[in-house]
């Protein structure tokens, strides 16, 4: 009988009654069922994370700012609830205690009463952390105790991007704050600088007139000195000059007073000489004198009388000059009085502008010297104010000029600086493709152990029927693997098309977990043919062998090192690992590699079935020869 007989009578065996065709169907659906069910329930948790019902609780009684109260506890309460990450139900302290505890909430998230007071800490004297209070309860769920703490650690990284965005917002709006006073007190600079120098030119100006008003103080105190000393004999000139001009003016006036007398005698020569000529004339017509004689008496009469009137006209300006005169030596006299009178005074304040003059000599020759140095004090200040001028504008020139939507965006980056970029050689794509290497490899081993529960590992037929050990074990082997095959290709249609799993390489993918189960078949087989039911429970053993140690939930690195070492040579590593780098898109020389070690742990399984079908062989009884019709 060739292999192919054998197998179709094998498969005869498992049909032959109703009860072992349901049992066989049973045990065909066990690693869809485990596989199939597990990722279907797994598919995506994270992504029903909002499902799951947590308690938020804020007692946080807020800081005053201003006139109002700020409530940040009620900020952050608000954030999450609007961003709905979970299922957050805002309840009071009492509530949370018993719905946590009663199994209503997995957890409970507590803002404490100081939280708005804690966070603004930082800028007093007592700077302290803020609180955030996480009570869980491990009997409701452990990994809800670990999402929690994920949630907290999120909470945290809001409220201090939150903080910080704030705080950097007043540091730079203060930086804005402090250019713009730059800015400023630059221009104030440079108005001083300029005022400086302007100043300290008119410094050299009044230092260069002071200069000269001190040369000509000292000529004026010499000069005055001069005048002084040449008046000093004055008073008494004036007061001699003023008694020789009252001297004057005496004699003026009695000579103004005999012209006055002269004037009126000759004024009354002229009234009388017309009186007498008109009766000497009268005198001579009554004597009866000649006319003619009468006419020269007249005629002389007239002569001396023009020259009386020639003579009185002078006599009359001479009395009017007279009088003229004795007027003005009167005004000489009393202006020389008034002179006299006032050269003491004179001399008197000559001699004080003379002291004065010498205290101004002194005062001027100080004002040089103070010019001098204010000259170059305020060349000090010029340089000084240079210095502050160009200094304020490097500082100008090293804070930043922002605009106040740039500043916003300075703060948010600021408070969040570093933005993760995720670059993947390859994605899984969900939680549920992430562990599906490992649930179809752990089913295909699962379904090939299962099935060992009803196969005969090598039957008697096959061992009267085929002559060869290899052969034997061959016809043994191909059955699971024939129907293990087909169990991973349903699984494989559930994963890929029932539960939309990617694979970016099916059909590879679908050989290689192929490839495990044939491989899983082999080993069992072995166990079996050498240590029968001892070894289909060794198979049991080295399924939770592989199940640790083949990294499919956590990293093999984190294993204890015992076991890390058997990762490197469990056949379930080999498939999870090819399945990986098949499903998500992976490197195919390892997926190779990874099939390659699987077709090397299957042909020694395989060899080592042989060598045990060989040692039965050489044992068989005459009953052992006796074919079976169903084994």
């Amino acid at each position: 009988m060739k292999i192919p007989q054998m197998i179709r009578a094998e498969f005869a065996r498992l049909w032959a009654t109703k009860m072992a065709r349901l049992a066989f169907a049973a045990l065909m659906c066990v690693p869809l069922l485990y596989g199939g069910l597990y990722l279907w329930a797994n598919q995506d948790p994270y992504a029903r994370l909002d499902q799951v019902p947590v308690a938020l609780v804020v007692s946080d009684a807020g800081v005053a700012e201003g006139e109002s109260t700020r409530v940040i506890g009620d900020e952050v309460a608000q954030n999450l609830i609007d961003d709905g990450s979970f299922d957050w139900h805002r309840v009071s302290a009492k509530d949370a205690e018993r719905g946590v505890a009663n199994g209503v909430y997995d957890f409970t998230v507590t803002l404490p009463k100081d939280f708005s007071e804690a966070l603004q800490s930082s800028q007093t004297d007592d700077p302290h952390r803020a609180d955030v209070v996480l009570t869980t309860n491990d009997a409701n769920s452990y990994l809800a105790t670990t999402i929690g703490e994920q949630a907290v650690q999120r909470i945290q990284k809001q409220i201090v991007q939150s903080v910080n965005r704030e705080a950097a917002r007043s540091l730079l709006d203060g930086i804005a704050q402090v250019r713009g006073s730059l800015i400023e007190a630059t221009d104030g600079a440079s108005e001083l600088t300029d005022g400086a120098a302007t100043a300290r030119d008119g410094a050299g100006e009044l230092h260069a007139g002071t200069q000269t008003a001190a040369e000509g103080s000292g000529r004026l105190a010499s000069g005055l000195s001069q005048l002084r000393d040449a008046t000093a004999s004055l008073p008494q000139s004036t007061e001699t000059l003023a008694g020789g001009a009252a001297q004057v003016a005496a004699g003026n006036a009695t000579v103004a007073q005999y012209g006055r007398e002269a004037a009126d005698v000759s004024q009354r020569a002229i009234d009388a000489l017309a009186a007498d000529r008109a009766a000497v004339l009268q005198d001579l017509a009554n004597a009866n004198v000649d006319p003619a004689v009468i006419d020269r008496v007249s005629g002389a009469m007239d002569r001396v009388g023009g020259d009386l009137t020639s003579v009185n006209a002078q006599v009359q300006g001479a009395s009017a000059q007279l009088d003229t005169l004795a007027g003005g030596a009167q005004q000489v006299a009393d202006g020389s009085r008034q002179l006299a009178d006032a050269t003491p005074q004179l001399t008197n304040g000559i001699a004080t502008a003379a002291d004065g003059s010498v205290a101004l000599d002194d005062g001027l020759a100080q004002l040089v010297e103070g010019s001098g140095e204010l000259q170059s004090g305020l060349g000090d200040l010029t340089n000084g104010a240079g210095q502050l001028r160009d200094a304020l504008a490097e500082g100008v020139d090293a804070l930043p000029d922002s605009s106040d939507d740039l500043r916003a965006d300075q703060a948010s980056n600021i408070a969040s600086p570093v933005d993760v970029q995720t670059s993947r050689v390859t994605s899984a794509g969900s939680y549920g493709a992430g562990l599906a290497p490992f649930f179809m490899s752990l089913a295909a081993w699962i379904g090939i152990y299962a099935l060992f529960l009803i196969l005969k590992p090598v039957s008697r037929r096959a061992v009267t029927a085929l002559h060869t050990p290899l052969r034997v074990t061959l016809a043994g082997w191909a059955t699971p693997a024939l129907l293990g095959a087909t169990q991973m290709l349903a699984l494989f249609a559930i994963v890929a098309f029932a539960l939309r799993f990617d694979f970016s390489h099916p059909v590879a993918a679908y050989g290689t977990i192929a490839l495990a189960s044939a491989t899983f078949a082999a080993i069992i087989l072995a166990l079996n043919v050498w240590l029968g039911s001892v070894g289909q429970f060794l198979g049991l053993v080295l399924m939770v062998v592989q199940l640790v140690t083949a990294g499919g939930t956590f990293p093999w690195q984190t294993l204890p090192p015992s076991l890390a070492t058997l990762h490197h040579y469990l056949p379930m590593s080999f498939a999870v690992d090819g399945l990986r780098q098949l499903m998500y898109g992976g490197d195919l020389a390892d997926a190779a590699s990874e099939a390659v070690k699987l077709a090397l742990v299957l042909v020694i399984a395989v060899l080592v079935a042989a060598l045990g079908v060989a040692k039965t062989m050489r044992s068989r009884t005459l009953k052992d020869l006796q074919p079976s019709l169903i084994g």
